[in-house]
């Protein structure tokens, strides 16, 4: 699933766009008892790397940590600024870097497989990041933050890793059919 754009301008609409979808995606949430929400952040996380690739997938991530961090309300529940990555559910924020990055390298190999194994273990940093940094704010062992942050999460995340992959190839299909990007 290689996908090259045509044009810087192409890069940068595409890098907005799905920065944009992003923040989007964060607003549909349901909160946990735990302070992190359950939302569609890793789906989205890993469209962003599937189509984008690892470079301007995590640039689209960029662009959207950036706007959260001044202030707009781009993260999950309408929340945004600085202090976002200094709380509970920050170190996912961070995750979503090496997330994106692992997702658009595995978009670059031709086995579905790798692809999406690829994009677990960039969940898996995600999920190691989050639970680092709930277990340092809460004062409690990295098991017990991995159990109380992370494991809930882990089979919808999952199933959103595989998902992405499966939208990424029908997003790319459609741009490449559509002659918006070259094959």
């Amino acid at each position: 699933m290689k996908m090259e754009h045509q044009t810087k301008l192409q890069k940068t609409v595409m890098t907005g766009v799905f920065a944009a979808l992003l923040a989007v995606l964060s607003q549909i949430s349901f909160p946990l008892p735990s302070g992190i929400p359950v939302t569609l952040q890793t789906f989205a996380v890993a469209l962003c790397g599937f189509v984008l690739g690892a470079k301007l997938g995590t640039l689209s991530v960029v662009v959207y940590l950036a706007i959260g961090a001044v202030g707009v309300p781009v993260f999950a529940g309408f929340s945004g600024g600085v202090g976002a990555f200094a709380g509970l559910a920050g170190g996912y924020l961070w995750g979503f870097l090496f997330m994106a990055f692992l997702c658009g390298l595995g978009a670059s190999r031709s086995k579905r497989v790798l692809a999406i194994i690829l994009g677990i273990a960039g969940l898996s940093i995600c999920h190691l990041c989050g639970a680092v940094q709930f277990a340092l704010l809460s004062a409690i062992s990295p098991w017990q933050a991995f159990l109380l942050a992370s494991a809930p999460y882990l089979l919808k995340d999952v199933i959103s890793v595989a998902a992405a992959y499966l939208a990424a190839q029908a997003i790319v299909y459609s741009l490449k059919k559509a002659r918006l990007v070259r094959e």
